[in-house]
């Protein structure tokens, strides 16, 4: 897997994290740079951790599915493709804790409307469960024999510029980005396991 192949599976697996960066600079009435990178901190080290963690659990039985690793990857990738872009299609919710009936455009919201929180407490939870998928990325680096520290680093870096930049686009624009982004990380996912399964074949 080259660089540009690992660069476009980073972007792929931080669009979930992404989007969901955009629904909390939604609750936000001033989304600063320190909140911002405190999102994408979070983000970007539980996506580089989770493929470490898939990486190791996967390394044991590489040699006992080499036969089938590259259908294993394709597996693994257009599920985890086909999940993002179902989830991006599902009818969203309001952002906000309570829909308000209009619109919070410039995010003062009523005093029952408290922006998230961006304690451990609420953040762990939800960089664990953007970065699930990449646990089972990791699990295709070990079969394919992708060099896993530069890979992580690269997925990890990437999910932290772009869940920063997340958080400031949900703060300005809204969330019109969201789903987008998740089909779009859906997408490449679906690519990069046709491309593994392609190169095997052909």
């Amino acid at each position: 897997m080259n660089l540009i192949e690992l660069f476009l599976l980073a972007v792929g697996l931080s669009m979930d994290a992404f989007a969901v960066a955009i629904s909390s600079g939604l609750t936000m009435a001033k989304a600063n740079i320190k909140k911002a990178l405190i999102v994408g901190l979070y983000f970007g080290l539980f996506q580089g951790v989770m493929p470490v963690i898939g990486y190791i659990a996967a390394t044991q039985l590489a040699d006992h599915v080499a036969m089938y690793k590259h259908f294993i990857a394709f597996a693994l990738l257009a599920f985890l493709g086909i999940k993002m872009i179902v989830g991006s299609l599902k009818k969203n919710t309001c952002a906000d804790r309570v829909c308000p009936p209009e619109p919070c455009r410039d995010r003062t919201c009523p005093a029952e409307h408290k922006e998230a929180s961006l304690g451990p407490k609420q953040m762990i939870p939800l960089a664990v469960a953007t970065s699930i998928d990449a646990m089972a990325v990791g699990v295709s680096f070990a079969l394919l024999y992708v060099r896993i520290i530069p890979a992580v680093s690269l997925i990890g870096i990437i999910t932290f510029v772009l869940s920063t930049v997340g958080v400031r686009i949900g703060s300005i624009l809204g969330a019109k980005f969201k789903t987008k982004a998740e089909f779009a990380g859906g997408v490449i996912l679906i690519f990069m396991g046709f491309r593994i399964l392609f190169e095997y074949l052909f």
